[in-house]
């Protein structure tokens, strides 16, 4: 590369960020859903006597780059290979991050990165150390490659020999469950998702590790990766992720178990080993992937309430998984903690949180709840459904889960509008898309008169 073509590539780059790197990074977002629309629309993308309405489409783009998982037509069997294709990067794209993976790509080619780009790429990654990014890039890049090999090598193997599905298939079923369950996309390439194979263990427990690991974020990743034998000096984001993603595992997987246990229509009729088997991979699936191992309608009213709220909760920051993520749901429980002891601080494994931390954890709460409580309603009117299916569905992508009861393809062209609106929102969350919208903060020169309301 010449010096002329570095420095016409380096000021277009400054061009494209030269805004607020959370507008630039929504941009690139939509940019993306815009072609992956345009590429899914094309004849060529679905299977013979299909053609792709420009809201299904828009809907599988949308589901694909925000790594949502959730459908309006059957995958399998509406989508080409060549619309799988597109699925699947769409899919890997969304996954690493848009601007995350636009900055490795610019680091591919240019020698330098100039600071907005770096900027940019921090705000997208949530690593900290703008003289890091490039490491922390290709760290990103090593880990999502090792994860995916090592999950498609196994899938592969297991559909090649156990099911003797012929090689090249094998390798296209594996390639594109691994990359779709690191990324915790949760498309699959058969309609009825994981439930043919709920009692194989090679198939479940590779995807659900999959799902785990893209769920717990690049930094714990990269923490791990380096520091894994020495808990002691894992950072509280780490403690944090690990503790919460254990406990949520464990929980979720007894709850649902015994919920599901004598149900006729899900783990009823397993074995005893398959019941539990099935039980965790369902716990697992809300973190947020989307495979559905159970049918999601035969499921306990009382399953859907717990899958909604290890939907919401989410995952780690900074990785695949969507949701409310679980630092953000620790720091609001030990919020609690404190005030029900009367400490005047906030106290977390043994670190105390600076009071920023208590208020951005309060706003992006308050807004994912006033946004799905919005969104429920707006869909029932829409729709005129019952509300228990209703708020599983707007969870669910929110939270860029994909599961559902069955109502999605069904839903109003209205209401599944609002559903793309939401993955969009839940992928780059409610604090990166006040940036988008240009939320700037104003310094006041004075002070208003402080009084304290009655509360409770």
């Amino acid at each position: 590369m010449t010096a002329d073509t570095g420095g016409t590539m380096r000021t277009r780059v400054s061009l494209l960020v030269s805004g607020r790197p959370g507008r630039t990074i929504a941009g690139a977002f939509v940019a993306g859903i815009v072609t992956g629309t345009a590429l899914l629309s094309l004849p060529v993308a679905t299977t013979p006597g299909n053609r792709a309405s420009l809201v299904e489409a828009l809907f599988t783009a949308t589901s694909a780059l925000c790594v949502t998982g959730h459908v309006v037509v059957d995958t399998p069997t509406f989508w080409s290979p060549f619309g799988h294709v597109v699925i699947l990067l769409l899919i890997q794209i969304g996954g690493f991050g848009v601007m995350s993976l636009a900055t490795l790509l610019g680091l591919l080619v240019a020698r330098r990165l100039g600071l907005r780009t770096r900027l940019t790429a921090v705000s997208e990654s949530h690593s900290v150390g703008i003289g890091d990014v490039r490491r922390v890039l290709r760290g990103v890049a090593l880990i999502t490659l090792t994860c995916e090999t090592l999950i498609a090598l196994v899938l592969t193997l297991r559909w090649f020999v156990g099911y003797g599905v012929d090689l090249p298939r094998a390798v296209w079923l594996g390639v594109f469950h691994a990359i779709s369950s690191f990324n915790n996309a949760g498309f699959a390439l058969f309609s009825d998702s994981l439930i043919s194979f709920a009692t194989d263990p090679w198939i479940c427990l590779p995807i659900c590790a999959g799902v785990i690991l893209g769920g717990l974020g690049f930094p714990v990743l990269m923490e791990l990766r380096q520091r894994i034998a020495v808990p002691r000096r894992w950072t509280l984001n780490t403690v944090t992720v690990i503790a919460g993603t254990a406990l949520l595992l464990v929980v979720g997987a007894v709850v649902l178990t015994a919920l599901e246990w004598t149900n006729p229509d899900t783990l009823g009729p397993m074995a005893p080993a398959d019941r539990l088997l099935s039980g965790f991979t369902a716990a697992v699936m809300p973190r947020t992937a989307g495979f559905n191992n159970l049918d999601i309608a035969a499921m306990q009213p009382a399953s859907w309430l717990v899958t909604d709220i290890l939907m919401f909760i989410g995952g780690g920051p900074a990785g695949t998984a969507g949701g409310l993520k679980i630092t953000t749901f620790a720091v609001l429980f030990f919020i609690v903690v404190a005030e029900l002891r009367g400490d005047s601080a906030v106290n977390m494994f043994g670190k105390r949180l600076p009071r920023s931390a208590h208020r951005e954890a309060l706003t992006v709460a308050l807004l994912a709840v006033a946004l799905v409580i919005a969104s429920t309603l707006t869909i029932m009117v829409i729709s005129g459904l019952d509300f228990d299916r209703v708020l599983f569905e707007v969870i669910s992508a929110f939270a860029t889960v994909g599961l559902s009861t069955g109502i999605t393809a069904s839903l109003p062209p209205a209401a599944q509008v609002v559903l793309i609106l939401l993955m969009f929102v839940g992928r780059l969350g409610p604090v990166a898309l006040g940036s988008a919208l240009a939320l700037t903060r104003t310094t006041r020169f004075y002070e208003l008169p402080k009084e304290r309301p009655i509360i409770g």
